[in-house]
C-alpha cells in the first residue's frame, strides 16, 4: 500500500531498479554485480529501499564523490528521474543511519571480488609507452590513506609515529599496488595494516605476474625472497638496489652491465644459495637534479645484453615512476588532497578502498578507449574524472 502522498507505480518495479550512473554501471554491469554479490552470500530482497547491487553503486558513487555527505551522494545517483518522467512515483533518499547500516551488511568482499574479476591490464599491442620489445611494462609500489581514528580503526591498522616518537592523528590502511606503467591502470591490489612493510603485502602480488611481464621496482622491495617470488611466474624484473649491496663482478659484459648474483641477507659471507642476476651502473648527467656521488644501481632478470641493452634498461627504467603518478591521481585527485576515509570501522575501510580502486580503474579504462592508439599521457586524468562525475547525474534516469 502506497504511503500517504506517494503515487503507486504500475508496476512493482521500484526507483532502485532503475539507477544507473555511466561510466561505472558499462563498467561493472548490473548482471556481473548481483552475481557476485550472489556468490558472496549477499543477496537481498529485491524490492527493497536499498538492495545489495545499490548499494555497490552507492559505494562506487561514495568514491566518485569523495568529500560528499551520505545523502548528497544518494541525491546524485537519482537526479533527473523527476523531469525525465522515467519513475511515476517518489521515492525518499535514505537516511546516512540507513546508508551505513546497509554497507556494515554489504561488507567489503563484493567489492574486493569485483575488483578482482574486472581489473587487469587494458593495453593493447599498439598502445604507446606500455612496451619495451615483448615485454609489458608493470610497476609496484605501496602508499597509505589516512582512516578515522576509532579505536577499532587504531587496532586493525596502527598508526605511524612521528619523528618525536608521538603518533600521528589517524590511523593509517596501506595499499600496495602493481599498475600498468602504459596506462596507469591498476591490475591488482593488497590492502594491510600500516604496521605491515610494502614487501610484504607485494608478495600477495607476485602470482599475476607471468611470462611476458617487466616488472620495476624501486630499493625498498629488493631482497632474495622478493627476487625469487616476483620471477617464479616467468616474469622478467628490473629492479633498483642499495648502492650499499654487495655485487661481485662475475663476468664484465660489451655493453658495459656485469653479471653478479644476490644472495640472502644471512648468507652475504658465504653466499651458498646464489641467484645469477645482471646489474646496470649509470649516473646522472642532470642539471636539474641533485647531484649523487654513487651511482644508480639496477638488477635485472634479463642476462642477455643483445636483447636488453644497458643503456636501454636505465632510460627504460624511468618508467617506473609512472605508478607514482598513478597513486597520486588516486589520493590526490580522486580522493582528494588531505582527505580522511569515511569509514570507521575497519571493514568499512577495506570496502571503500576496493570502491576507490575500481573507481580508478574505470576511468582509466576510459581514458586508454579514447586515446585510440595515442599516448594516453596526453589526456588529463582530472578532466575524465568531472567527465565521470557530469555522466552520473546526467544519467541517472536511464535503466541499467
Amino acid at each position: 500500500m502506497p504511503r500517504p502522498g506517494q503515487v503507486k507505480p504500475e508496476t512493482d518495479e521500484r526507483l532502485s531498479d532503475r539507477i544507473a550512473i555511466g561510466l561505472l554501471t558499462r563498467t561493472f554491469p548490473p548482471e556481473l554485480v548481483d552475481r557476485i554479490v550472489a556468490e558472496c552470500g549477499k543477496s537481498g530482497q529485491r524490492n527493497r529501499l536499498l538492495p545489495p547491487r545499490v548499494v555497490v553503486y552507492f559505494v562506487l558513487a561514495m568514491c566518485l564523490f569523495s568529500g560528499q555527505g551520505y545523502e548528497e551522494v544518494a541525491r546524485l545517483l537519482t537526479e533527473g528521474l523527476s523531469w525525465a518522467r522515467r519513475w511515476s512515483g517518489s521515492w525518499q533518499v535514505p537516511t546516512p543511519g540507513a546508508i551505513s547500516r546497509a554497507r556494515v551488511k554489504l561488507g567489503p568482499e563484493p567489492l574486493k571480488v569485483l575488483f578482482e574479476q574486472t581489473a587487469g591490464p587494458v593495453a593493447t599491442k599498439s598502445t604507446p609507452g606500455a612496451w619495451y620489445g615483448r615485454w609489458r611494462l608493470m610497476a609496484v609500489d605501496g602508499t597509505t590513506f589516512d582512516v578515522p581514528d576509532s579505536e577499532e580503526n587504531d587496532a586493525r591498522f596502527g598508526r605511524p609515529a612521528t619523528h618525536r616518537g608521538e603518533r600521528t592523528a589517524f590511523p593509517q590502511v596501506r595499499v600496495v599496488a602493481l599498475a600498468e606503467c602504459g596506462t596507469h591502470a591498476i591490475t591488482h591490489a593488497a590492502l594491510g595494516p600500516f604496521t605491515t612493510a610494502e614487501s610484504v603485502l607485494a608478495r600477495e602480488l607476485f602470482d599475476a605476474l607471468a611470462p611476458g611481464d617487466l616488472l620495476m621496482a624501486d630499493r625498498g622491495f629488493a631482497g632474495l625472497d622478493q627476487w625469487r617470488a616476483a620471477s617464479a611466474g616467468g616474469a622478467d624484473l628490473l629492479w633498483r638496489i642499495k648502492t650499499t649491496a654487495v655485487l661481485p663482478v662475475r663476468r664484465e659484459l660489451p655493453d658495459g652491465s656485469y653479471l653478479s648474483d644476490i644472495v640472502a641477507a644471512k648468507d652475504h659471507r658465504k653466499r651458498t644459495d646464489p641467484t645469477v642476476v645482471r646489474v646496470i651502473e649509470y649516473t646522472l648527467d642532470d642539471p636539474g637534479r641533485p647531484q649523487h656521488p654513487a651511482p644508480y644501481r639496477l638488477i635485472t632478470t634479463i642476462l642477455d645484453h643483445e636483447a636488453a641493452p644497458a643503456m636501454e634498461l636505465a632510460a627504460l627504467y624511468n618508467e617506473r615512476w609512472e605508478i607514482e603518478t598513478t597513486l597520486d591521481e588516486l589520493k590526490t585527485h580522486q580522493r582528494g588532497p588531505a582527505q580522511v576515509l569515511r569509514s570507521r570501522s575497519p571493514e568499512g575501510v577495506e570496502q571503500e578502498v576496493w570502491g576507490h580502486l575500481l573507481v580508478h580503474h574505470a576511468i582509466r579504462q576510459l581514458m586508454h578507449t579514447a586515446a585510440e592508439g595515442t599516448d594516453t599521457d596526453r589526456l588529463s586524468f582530472t578532466r575524465t574524472l568531472r567527465l565521470a562525475r557530469r555522466q552520473v547525474t546526467a544519467q541517472a534516469a536511464f535503466s541499467p
